[in-house]
């Protein structure tokens, strides 16, 4: 090997900057400055140095987007700041109601001017790429908002996303938030390499995007026509300008994408004018979009607006209609869910909706199919809106054969055979079979197994059906009488999978109350009311006895959540299942009710506005653990408003009854005296 010189170091050093600066005047700019044929000679000179000199490799080479091994399955990304969804506007009066929301919290009027950020909205997948010292160092999908998952290898592999940013301005730390998309074009020769290969094709651009980048395998992630466009930031370690369009110029003169469609509306009236145009532009643009988003363009006023929710005040997405298509109602059958809710499902003549073939499509409930008074044999027009599962939206009369029949909810469960009840002032028909019902049997294990409920590891959606198919269980307690032979003759168990799950099995048996309360599957009983019953009560028993009223006098459970619990308790064959879950072990610590003694017991508070030192749900769980009800209106009633910043009607219905009202500051003191 030859010997590594200063010179030789500096010749690696050009050559990378120059290929990514060809790389940002091609994809960047989309003005080459010189042929492909003079790239190719640069990059593999390149190569041929780092090959001879391996010291002189390094990740942000641009010979490194491709080449690294497999990874068996992705990390975890705990994102800096959240990645917080959109709300939507669907029609011209919600943008307009949008724009009116904004000038109220900025108190400014309609003369005045409010410049929007305005981009298409891309139909791809969000992600966050991490730069430190300008380097790429991580990237990230959306994921839920709070955590994603880790794609840099894969990301890498995307030429329109630069490894080092340009320049030295840049911040210390960026996080740059865009969209990874599938151009039109390269959609249709992705699928045209497929058919000719006899491989797989796809659905849409989107679903296309979204599987090419959760590729374990970067190298296939390398062979997709992945593109990027950057629309925004998190985390940010350095200097800022005062306006998004003006930070939007600043990420493309350090080397990203910028949709060439953005652009800056005046008021509500030129966001409206921005939509109606690039809805005019949308078969012609080289990718999909589903609407278009509006941001304030004033930082300083994104900060006054702040957030909802999951969602910030100073944007909003325009969705265009969405993408419909007529079809025939051959047939309409239903599905029994986990809660014992009848859905009907329309079976539809096989029709292509937004790039993908659809023959099933939701009917929601019997409310819904009257209303619209659709009937088998109808021609019917179909809606699908991206992940939307498609839906029947309307029914075209004119076209009703004579032999269109009406759709009647059956009488008796098309799976277990039992009653079928629907509750007067309810859209939702009922099977009565409860825990006893086929369908309903598979999905209250899988619930009761689940992360939020048990927690048994191992036991998944697929065990658990295959287990009820090979009729080794029947009821919740069967699981936890499975043994080991029973389990190492599953298809793909093993003896050693099998004794995993036995451990996890003997491991969940140690809950607590709240998780049992809710792994029980009752309808509307979430997390936070199983939280809530399991502290007023402190044991099963005394939760299973109680009547109507008195559940209705615990945080949170209304008459409706009441009627729920009482029913489901007073079933003789819920009580036998869950006596045999405690024969079979399973248990919890003993918890203290939140008695008379607690410090609040007896007070009734509820919160408005916005609190600077904690969240609502945060000031919420401090005085539930004090004994307090907190709850969502005012009444004569209350024993107090806790009012924060920007409080609104519950503030001034609270001052008509003579509700005492405490401030932030107030509700600290209440805390830390108590």
């Amino acid at each position: 090997m030859s010997k590594l010189t200063p010179a030789i170091q500096h010749l690696a050093e050009l050559l990378r900057t120059e290929l990514h600066e060809y790389n940002y005047q091609y994809y960047v700019l989309d003005k080459p400055t010189v042929p492909d044929a003079e790239y190719d000679r640069v990059f593999q000179e390149l190569q041929k140095l780092e090959t001879e000199y391996p010291d002189l490799l390094t990740p942000d080479s641009p010979t490194q987007r491709v080449g690294a091994a497999p990874i068996s399955a992705f990390g975890e990304v705990v994102h800096a700041v959240p990645m917080l969804s959109l709300g939507n506007a669907f029609a011209e009066e919600d943008l307009f109601a949008f724009d009116k929301r904004v000038r109220e919290r900025l108190k400014l009027s309609e003369s005045d001017l409010i410049e929007y950020s305005v981009e298409p909205k891309l139909d791809g997948l969000a992600v966050n790429l991490r730069y430190e010292n300008g380097k790429l160092v991580r990237a990230a999908t959306r994921g839920d908002g709070a955590t994603g998952e880790d794609i840099t290898q894969n990301i890498r592999t995307l030429a329109t996303v630069p490894m080092v940013l340009r320049g030295h301005e840049f911040p210390k730390i960026l996080e740059v938030r865009g969209e990874v998309f599938i151009s039109k074009a390269g959609f249709e020769k992705l699928n045209a390499r497929g058919r000719d290969k006899d491989e797989k094709t796809f659905a849409n651009p989107r679903n296309a995007a979204a599987g090419s980048l959760r590729q374990l395998d970067p190298r296939i992630t390398a062979t997709r026509p992945l593109e990027m466009y950057c629309y925004g930031f998190g985390e940010v370690d350095g200097a800022m300008p005062e306006r998004h369009s003006d930070m939007l110029l600043a990420l493309r003169q350090w080397g990203f994408r910028i949709n060439p469609e953005t652009s800056i509306a005046n008021n509500a009236e030129g966001c409206w004018a921005y939509y109606q145009y690039i809805g005019q532009q949308r078969d012609k643009l080289a990718y999909d979009i589903d609407g278009v988003v509006y941001k304030v363009d004033k930082f300083e006023w994104q900060q006054q607006l702040g957030f909802v929710s999951r969602a910030p005040r100073w944007a909003i997405a325009h969705k265009y209609p969405a993408q419909e298509q007529l079809t025939i109602l051959n047939d309409v059958e239903f599905q029994v869910g986990r809660t014992g809710a009848l859905t009907p499902v329309a079976r539809l003549e096989p029709v292509n909706v937004a790039g993908v073939v659809v023959s099933n499509a939701t009917l929601h409930n019997m409310d819904e199919v009257e209303r619209k008074d659709i009937r088998i044999g109808d021609t019917v027009i179909v809606r699908r809106a991206g992940d939307v599962i498609p839906e029947v939206a309307s029914v075209v009369l004119e076209r009703r054969p004579t032999t269109a029949k009406k759709i009647k909810l059956p009488k008796v469960c098309p799976v277990c055979g039992s009653e079928v009840l629907r509750v007067e002032d309810e859209a939702v028909a009922r099977c009565t079979g409860g825990l006893f019902c086929a369908a309903q049997r598979k999905e209250a294990i899988k619930h009761f197994a689940s992360r939020k409920a048990l927690d048994v590891e191992g036991l998944g959606d697929k065990l658990v059906e295959q287990l009820i198919d090979a009729k080794l269980i029947e009821h919740l307690p069967d699981v936890f009488r499975l043994n080991l032979q029973q389990l190492a003759n599953l298809e793909r168990m093993g003896e050693k999978s099998a004794a995993n799950l036995l451990a996890a099995l003997d491991k969940s048996k140690q809950t607590t109350l709240p998780r049992f309360i809710y792994a029980l599957g009752i309808r509307e009983v979430g997390e936070a009311t199983a939280k809530n019953l399991a502290q007023h009560y402190g044991d099963i028993e005394t939760l299973m006895n109680a009547s109507v009223e008195q559940l209705q006098t615990v945080n949170d459970v209304g008459p409706i959540v009441a009627q729920h619990l009482a029913h489901f308790f007073q079933q003789a064959h819920n009580r036998d299942v869950i006596k045999q879950l405690q024969n079979v072990g399973i248990h919890w610590p003993a918890l203290q009710r939140t008695g008379t003694d607690a410090p609040l017991a007896g007070k009734t508070y509820v919160i408005t506005g916005t609190l600077s030192s904690m969240s609502r749900d945060e000031a919420k769980a401090k005085l539930e653990a004090l004994g307090a009800k907190v709850a969502g209106s005012v009444s004569k009633n209350t024993t107090a408003l806790i009012a924060g910043e920007a409080a609104g009607s519950k503030l001034e219905k609270a001052e008509s009854l003579g509700v005492p009202i405490v401030d932030e500051a107030g509700l600290l003191s209440l805390l830390v005296d108590n």
